[in-house]
């Protein structure tokens, strides 16, 4: 039980328990009766429930008294909650970190959800992370998350072999809610979900790609009445024959306090374009800023990863052959902050077939411990003090993904997601709700 945890069970104490000590109790009559029992302020106890994992709240918002629910459910703690785990440390965080996975192949309309914390705890000894199970009335990938919040799509391909994006939906799987679809009327050709928090807007972006080679680039705010607003065109114009490069991924990374997405732009052969793509979701405007420079040698045929690492952007590079740099950005979008976090040698436990990306990072801790995705398709955690390696064990059999080998095997055609666990729902910011889009799969005993 966490500290957390104890901390409430003990208020639940203080407001039900009798006590029974001598210079407590008062006989009259007979009767042996009670003082009432000592009642903390309302402001200490919304204090301590800030500090509760939202899964335990959601057990206690149904359980404990009205008062208790009516506090737990309003838009105003949800964001006091949420604003408390964004403001925790790397290590400090793990407790409400999640990451969830879809397939890429579009028979599996299932999506997994792992814990961090429990893959950290993995090595050498443990037992294996479980997978939780959700099934959804159609195949959707996932295109970003924040504050709790996963962007699905439903994705199919219509009689003519066209790829469509059918619609977008918003989904908490921490409370089960989701929001009504969103028609997107196309296929997004470039895309991101992210948060702007000085307007305390979610919003969707995407180039939309109709049939006959039309295009437009519009973004969508999530809130009642809200509709697609067309904008800016994206400055790459992607399959352009006239480019000097290409985007790595279409979707774009969505970085938390700096409300932007971000894509990595990538040169062709012999190209030294290394550089990033950033939409403000603030002001709806692009800016462009260069990647840390690559060496003559490094090989071109291995592409950097952009990802996030202790609430900074932060790139990795294979360098020369033999190890892999980690770039932190400490000052976004000022390229002479970048600033070099880790090299890490290759070892040959991390390869398997021949691949063109490079080491994913994941999440590290203050210790130095990174989770990774390896270019061999294993997860690793990776101690950047004493150079160990090892391989975290999952039980991946309830996610349904037969055509696939076990998660602890290789992430084979498997797309991973980052996220926290929060109570944020689509009603917070005015839309309805509905819990039946996406089911959690009983585990079979």
């Amino acid at each position: 039980m966490s500290r957390a945890d104890s901390l409430s069970l003990f208020t639940i104490h203080m407001k039900r328990a009798p006590v029974h000590d001598d210079d407590d109790a008062v006989t009259k009559k007979g009767k042996v009766l009670t003082k009432p029992p000592p009642i903390l302020l309302d402001e200490l106890i919304e204090e301590i429930l800030l500090r509760i994992p939202a899964t335990s709240l959601l057990r206690l918002r149904n359980s404990i008294c009205t008062s208790w629910r009516t506090l737990i459910s309003s838009s105003q703690f949800t964001n006091d909650h949420r604003r408390h785990l964004m403001a925790l440390d790397a290590d400090r965080a793990l407790t409400h970190t999640r990451i969830a996975y879809y397939g890429s192949v579009k028979s599996y309309p299932t999506i997994g959800v792992f814990s961090l914390r429990s893959v950290f705890k993995s090595p050498p000894h443990h037992e294996s992370t479980q997978v939780v199970t959700y099934e959804g009335r159609h195949y959707r990938v996932i295109i970003g998350s924040c504050n709790g919040l996963l962007c699905l799509l439903d994705e199919d391909c219509d009689g003519d072999g066209f790829l469509r994006h059918r619609a977008a939906m918003l989904w908490n799987p921490c409370t089960g809610l989701t929001s009504p679809p969103l028609e997107i009327g196309g296929a997004f050709m470039v895309c991101g979900f992210g948060y702007d928090h000085v307007n305390d807007k979610y919003k969707l972006f995407g180039i939309v790609e109709k049939k006959h080679c039309e295009s437009v680039t519009r973004i969508f705010t999530f809130g009642p009445n809200s509709s697609w607003r067309t904008m800016q065109y994206f400055p790459h114009r992607p399959g352009d024959r006239n480019n000097r490069a290409f985007l790595v991924g279409y979707v774009g990374l969505f970085v938390s306090g700096t409300a932007t997405l971000n894509w990595l732009l990538y040169g062709h052969y012999r190209s030294n374009v290394v550089s990033v793509i950033s939409l403000d979701l603030v002001n709806e405007t692009y800016t462009q800023f260069s990647l840390p420079s690559r060496d003559s040698d490094d090989n071109p045929d291995v592409y950097p990863e952009l990802c996030i690492l202790r609430g900074c952007l932060a790139v990795s590079y294979e360098t020369k052959r033999t190890n892999w740099t980690l770039w932190l950005m400490k000052e976004y979008g000022v390229p002479q902050s970048w600033t070099k976090l880790a090299i890490i040698p290759h070892h040959r436990s991390l390869f398997g077939p021949p691949s063109s990306i490079a080491l994913r990072p994941i999440h590290m801790l203050k210790n130095d411990v990174l989770l990774a995705i390896a270019p061999g398709g294993k997860f690793v955690l990776l101690n950047l003090n004493d150079g160990s390696i090892h391989f975290p064990k999952f039980d991946s059999s309830s996610d349904g993904m037969s055509r696939y080998r076990p998660l602890s095997q290789h992430k084979e055609a498997r797309v991973f997601h980052l996220y926290h666990e929060t109570l944020v729902s689509p009603s917070h910011f005015g839309l309805p709700t509905c819990s039946s889009e996406m089911r959690l799969i009983k585990p079979t005993l």
